[in-house]
C-alpha cells in the first residue's frame, strides 16, 4: 500500500454474503464506537466483533493484529531515509492499550505477543465451522506525532489501521500472524461489514471509509459510518479540509484538500481513474470514494473507499500519478485482497501496471505507456548494475516477505517496477483481447475474497488457456535478464 515517490519520479523521467470463485462465506461484523480526545491526541474505543468461523476447523481462540503498536518505542515504522519527513518534531511514539476483553458477555483471558503485534483472545467454548462468536474489546490508542498512516501531523490526523482486526485464518496454516515491517504494508484481512460511530470536536472535518451521516451537538460532531464488504476501515480528521465533489457514473468522488490551487483538476483525475478502471477491470461497487490530501511521509496510501495523498508532493504530474495509483488499489487490494506481507508484488505490481494503463487510456495527461515501460526497464537495469557493483550481487526474486528485502531500493524495484514489467511482458505475449480477459476474469473470481501469487497464476492460465507457469516463475524467481 505504501507508495514511494522514488518510483514515480523515476518513471516520469451483497450485505452478508459474498460469492466469488465458487465460494460463499458469511461476513464478520465490526461495530466500533470511537471518541477522539484532541488535547491528549488519543482515541477511546469500544469494539464489538461478530466473528464468523469461515474455516473448516474448530477454533478455541481468535487472533487479532495490533497494527497500532507498530508505532511503539523500539519499533521501526519507517525506513531510515524517511525519518525526517516522518518525524517533523523529533521521534514520537504511540500504542494501543487493551484493557478489557469479553467473549459472549463474559470476561475473557487474552495474551499479547512478545512483539506486541498479535492479540490472542481465548474462547470458553469452541466455535465450529460456520458458527459466530461475539467478542468485545475496550482499548485506548495513543497517537504518535508522525506523518504516517496512524498519527498526527501539522495539518491532519490519520487513523489508518487503528483498531484490532482479525487475522486471516488459513486451513492448514492457522491464523496468519504477519510481522511489523518498515517497508511495504504487512496487511492481510478478510472482507467484513463495519458500523462505526466517531465523536470528535466540531472544528474538525471528517473523511472516512463508508457512507457517513454526521450530527452536531454541544461543540461535538458524531459521525455514523457504515461500510459493507470492505476489508478495512480508515478515517482522517483535519481542521483545514475543504472539499469538492464529482461523479464517476453513480459513484460520488470526494476530494478533501487544503493548499491546492488545482483541486478541481485533481478531482477530475480521481473521477477519470474510477471510470477507466471500471471499464478495464470491473465495476466499483461502493457508493463513494474519498481522495484525501494529508500529512504522509510517503506518496500515498490506500484504504477501502479512501485514499491518502501526501501533502508534501508539489509537482502536478506526480500528484496525478499517485492519485491514479492509489485508486487502482481499490481493485487490487481493496476488492481483490492478498497477503501483502508475503505476496506484495501481487497487488503492488498489478496496481503499478494499472496506473500505466490509465495513462494509455487518458492521453490528455501527457504520459505515454510505452515510455513509462521503457523508463521502468532502464531504471531497473540501472538499479541492478549499481547495486551489483556495491554489493557484489543483487537478489532479484519477487517471492519474498517484506522483511527479506535487503534495502528499500531493492524492495521498490523488485515489487513495483519489476512487478509492472511482468504484466507488460504478459500483455505482449498474447493478444490484448485475451490479456484483458485474464485481468477481468481474475477480478471477478476473487473480488471480495483473498487471492495469492499462485491463485493469480492459475487464474491467468485458465483464462488464457495457456500454461504460463514457467513465464511467471522466471520473473518471480529472478531468472529474467534485462538486455
Amino acid at each position: 500500500m505504501k507508495k514511494y515517490l522514488l518510483i514515480v519520479v523515476s518513471l516520469l523521467f451483497l450485505p452478508f454474503f459474498l460469492v466469488g470463485c465458487g465460494e460463499k462465506q458469511q461476513l464478520s461484523n465490526y461495530k466500533i464506537d470511537v471518541v477522539f480526545d484532541d488535547e491528549n491526541k488519543e482515541i477511546s474505543c469500544e469494539q464489538e466483533v461478530e466473528y464468523v468461523n469461515n474455516s473448516s476447523n474448530v477454533l478455541d481462540e481468535v487472533c487479532f493484529f495490533l497494527y497500532a503498536n507498530a508505532f511503539m518505542e523500539g519499533q521501526n515504522p519507517v525506513p531510515n531515509t524517511y525519518l525526517n519527513k516522518a518525524y517533523p518534531n523529533g521521534e514520537s511514539f504511540g500504542e494501543i492499550e487493551i484493557y478489557n476483553v469479553m467473549v459472549e458477555n463474559q470476561i475473557a483471558t487474552f495474551e499479547i505477543s512478545e512483539e506486541q503485534s498479535i492479540l490472542t483472545v481465548n474462547l470458553d467454548c469452541d466455535i465450529f465451522p460456520g458458527e459466530v462468536v461475539n467478542i468485545k474489546l475496550d482499548y485506548v490508542v495513543v497517537l504518535a506525532n508522525i506523518n504516517h498512516r496512524l498519527g498526527y501531523g501539522e495539518n491532519s490526523i490519520n487513523f489508518g489501521n487503528f483498531f484490532p482486526i482479525a487475522c486471516v485464518y488459513e486451513d492448514g496454516v492457522g491464523f496468519v500472524k504477519n510481522q511489523f515491517s518498515s517497508s511495504g504494508d504487512p496487511f492481510y484481512s478478510e472482507a467484513s461489514n463495519f458500523d462505526v460511530n466517531i465523536t470528535f470536536p466540531n472544528t474538525f472535518v471528517l473523511a472516512s471509509t463508508g457512507v457517513v451521516e454526521t450530527f452536531e451537538q454541544q461543540g461535538l460532531s458524531n459521525a455514523h459510518c457504515k461500510a459493507n464488504n470492505v476489508r478495512d476501515f480508515c478515517f482522517v480528521l483535519s481542521q483545514r479540509f475543504e472539499k469538492t465533489v464529482g461523479k464517476a457514473g453513480d459513484v460520488d468522488v470526494i476530494y478533501y484538500f487544503y493548499d491546492d490551487e488545482n483541486s478541481e483538476a485533481h478531482l477530475k483525475t480521481a473521477v477519470d481513474a474510477v471510470l477507466t478502471f471500471e471499464k478495464l477491470f470491473g465495476k466499483y461497487p461502493y457508493q463513494n470514494l474519498s481522495v484525501v490530501k494529508t500529512n504522509f511521509c510517503f506518496g500515498g496510501m490506500e484504504y477501502p473507499n479512501l485514499v491518502m495523498i501526501s501533502d508534501s508532493i508539489s509537482e502536478n504530474e506526480v500528484i496525478n500519478y499517485v492519485i491514479v495509483h492509489e485508486i487502482a488499489h481499490q481493485w487490487w487490494y481493496g476488492m481483490v485482497g492478498n497477503n501483502e506481507f508475503e505476496d506484495s508484488w501481487v497487488d503492488e505490481g498489478l496496481t503499478e501496471f494499472s496506473t500505466a494503463l490509465f495513462f494509455e487510456n487518458n492521453t490528455s495527461y501527457g504520459m505515454n505507456y510505452d515510455q513509462i515501460m521503457t523508463n521502468a526497464t532502464e531504471n531497473y537495469k540501472n538499479f541492478v548494475e549499481i547495486y551489483s557493483k556495491i554489493l557484489g550481487d543483487v537478489d532479484e526474486s519477487m517471492d519474498r516477505n517484506l522483511t527479506e528485502f535487503n534495502t528499500e531500493p531493492e524492495y521498490v524495484n523488485c515489487i513495483y517496477t519489476k512487478g509492472m514489467l511482468l504484466f507488460d511482458h504478459l500483455r505482449k505475449s498474447m493478444t490484448d483481447q485475451k490479456f484483458f480477459k485474464c485481468l477481468r476474469d481474475y477480478f471477478n473470481r476473487y473480488k471480495f475474497l483473498n487471492s495469492s501469487s499462485q491463485a493469480l497464476i492459475d487464474s491467468f492460465c485458465k483464462s488464457s488457456h495457456t500454461n504460463l507457469e514457467g513465464c511467471f516463475a522466471s520473473w518471480i524467481n529472478g531468472e529474467v535478464v534485462f538486455q
